[in-house]
């Protein structure tokens, strides 16, 4: 085992003021590793990193089949509680026939500012259809309902989460040593950085063949990069950077400092974990790695706005900047 390795720096003036560390993994379509920064064995939550791999049963069964992609692209996404999140999820939860206490993962005030003054300036308190992961849940509903299970899907002995880890172990082509619970409430399984970059890579090679995981897995793929701003939402790293890359690369974030990117092109699968969480660092290390790899344009907005954010005081002057290390560039 290796120590994590130095990902991000954090400039002030001509001083190097904090680092941030952390493991990432690029992965080939035979599960190899291309190349790597830290410890490609180091034990991870992939958090909602992984969602599309909790996704892979809802279309396996069959029941997702007939769902536009628009609704795949919700059922991966951290989304942002905007209008046109929450109204897809509404109109979903309308088709199975269910309200929004069927939900299980609780409620949760808005990221997207519109629609939290909205909820304010109605003295509204926010619905479960305002998570960031109301549509994970919706296709854990969609499948449950056609396998006849009961409502409490969010249990770890409930057929869709056995399911969904099943899916998880297969494509990560490891068995799982624990899992803990994400804060929607269902379980979250940990793996390694190189398992989950297998598992991305497993998603970036699913056009090369036929069976019915890999045509899952394709779509999923499809449906993130077709629909950026419904996995994220405006001003959201992954609806920007997808949109920077032309609809090419699936990526996705998750909490406590994870990323993983699909390149389909390229066939290959990136995963990373900055140690201490930071978000700032995992942007910033993402698009380095996606520019690296040639799939992302050094000079565009966003992947700047990303890679080189400037540190702003309070002022909005500009007192020093946030850079991938050197190992990075």
């Amino acid at each position: 085992m290796t120590n994590p390795v130095d990902l991000v720096e954090v400039w002030r003036g001509d001083l190097l003021e904090s680092v941030h560390q952390g493991h990432a993994v690029v992965c080939d379509g035979t599960g190899q590793i291309v190349d790597v920064w830290g410890d490609p064995t180091a034990l991870i939550y992939p958090r909602s990193s992984c969602k599309m791999i909790q996704a892979l049963p809802l279309l396996e069964s069959g029941v997702g089949a007939h769902l536009p992609d628009e609704q795949l692209a919700l059922a991966c996404a951290s989304h942002q509680g905007a209008a046109i999140h929450t109204d897809r999820v509404a109109a979903w939860l309308k088709d199975l026939g269910l309200t929004d206490d069927a939900f299980r993962c609780g409620p949760q005030m808005p990221n997207d500012k519109d629609a939290r003054y909205r909820l304010i300036r109605a003295y509204e308190e926010p619905c479960q259809i305002h998570n960031n992961c109301s549509g994970k849940h919706a296709g854990f509903l969609t499948l449950s309902k056609h396998l006849g299970a009961g409502p409490d899907y969010e249990l770890i002995d409930h057929p869709v989460q056995q399911a969904c880890k099943a899916a998880f172990e297969e494509v990560t082509q490891e068995t799982s040593p624990m899992f803990g619970i994400d804060g929607c409430s269902v379980p979250n399984h940990a793996c390694t950085v190189h398992g989950l970059a297998r598992a991305m890579a497993f998603f970036a090679t699913a056009g090369d063949r036929s069976d019915r995981r890999s045509q899952a897995a394709q779509r999923l793929t499809q449906a993130m990069a077709s629909h950026p701003e419904l996995v994220a939402g405006e001003t959201r790293a992954c609806t920007d950077l997808m949109r920077a890359m032309d609809g090419k690369v699936a990526i996705k974030t998750g909490a406590e400092g994870v990323f993983i990117a699909i390149i389909p092109e390229k066939r290959l699968g990136v995963a990373l974990k900055i140690a201490d969480g930071a978000t700032r660092a995992s942007e910033a290390a993402i698009a380095a790695i996606l520019v690296k790899l040639g799939v992302l344009a050094a000079d565009h907005p966003a992947t700047q706005a990303r890679m080189m954010p400037p540190v702003l005081n309070r002022r909005e002057i500009h007192t020093g900047d946030i850079r991938p290390s050197p190992a990075l560039r």
